[in-house]
């Protein structure tokens, strides 16, 4: 299996590969995913990883509602713990049930998290989805609110690093505009048909704040091709998000190289982002993810695929807008 480079994840201190192994189908969520992992698939596959170059992995409180967390558990039992030269970061979620996201429950996320992984001290953990609690960034850094007493964990040495996980870019911006983070998630919103989070990847960079970029294939489109998979960031393709995808599959096409090589590529060329989440959910994932990361791929295809203008889309009103 190939080697893989290895960055400086912003000022913490640590390196991570510029791959990272999304964990979130682990946690078997066929709500999000479509599909089921049954258990020993997850640990299979989990085992893979730690032999591999991807030496960064990213779970959360809330995949499979600790599934996730559980069963990459199993296998650091299995090793003895955290093999040396791998970072595993986790996320602090609300409760699944309630909502509430709150000082308290950011503690007992915590907690649960260090008890399912068997660990007794998180190297990274995100503050995670606060929009899906209908919290603001004031609400969240309030006195005596979640973000403080994540703050006071980290302060406490429960957990070495804090970042940040959302989807909202103008929300994302506020967070690293506080200085509280030292790593920043944005996801689906970075790809080859979308640079909606260009903004925020700027001002990140300006401040230092690490960038990891998820979802480079938008969920599936541009890992499967626009005829096998018409969703994006899992929902119906727009039909210009498909007509662009069938664009420049076509223009990997002429050069022999696989749509997927191009869309990975396409985040890990960007110096700006430290690392690239892809989700994981089979033994044979990870390989095929090392050869994707590592293709081959010409400068010329760079430039036609650049010829190809991207597209923006607000979540918020559904429009999609040609960016300028």
């Amino acid at each position: 299996m190939s080697t893989l480079p290895r960055r400086p994840l912003g000022r913490t201190g640590l390196e991570v590969s510029v791959v990272c192994a999304g964990c979130a189908p682990l946690g078997d969520m066929p709500e999000a995913f479509g599909y089921r992992v049954p258990e020993e698939q997850a640990l299979v596959t989990l085992r893979e990883l730690f032999r591999s170059p991807i030496t960064f992995l990213d779970t959360a409180a809330a995949y499979g509602d600790g599934e996730s967390e559980r069963r990459i558990g199993l296998v650091l039992r299995e090793l003895g713990g955290l093999p040396p030269g791998y970072v595993l970061a986790t996320k602090a979620d609300r409760d699944l049930v309630t909502g509430r996201f709150d000082a308290d429950q950011v503690r007992r996320s915590v907690e649960r998290s260090l008890r399912l992984l068997g660990l007794e001290r998180l190297q990274l953990v995100y503050f995670h989805d606060p929009e899906h609690a209908g919290l603001s960034v004031a609400e969240a850094m309030a006195s005596g609110g979640p973000v403080e007493a994540l703050l006071a964990l980290r302060d406490q040495g429960v957990i070495a690093h804090v970042g940040v996980a959302a989807g909202p870019v103008d929300m994302l911006i506020e967070y690293v505009e506080t200085g509280a983070f030292e790593v920043v998630i944005t996801h689906n919103r970075y790809t080859l048909l979308n640079r909606t989070a260009e903004p925020l990847i700027r001002r990140a960079h300006e401040r230092g704040v690490a960038v990891v970029n998820a979802a480079p294939y938008g969920s599936g489109l541009l890992a499967k091709g626009p005829a096998a998979y018409p969703r994006y960031a899992y929902r119906a393709a727009h039909p210009e998000e498909l007509e662009r995808a069938r664009q420049i599959e076509a223009i990997c096409a002429r050069y022999g190289v696989p749509l997927a090589a191009v869309a990975l590529q396409f985040s890990l060329r960007d110096p700006r982002i430290t690392a690239t989440i892809v989700g994981m959910s089979r033994p044979e994932r990870v390989a095929e993810t090392v050869r994707l990361a590592t293709w081959p791929i010409p400068s010329a295809l760079w430039d036609e695929v650049a010829t190809v203008p991207p597209l923006q889309y607000d979540p918020q009103t559904g429009r999609l807008l040609q960016l300028e």
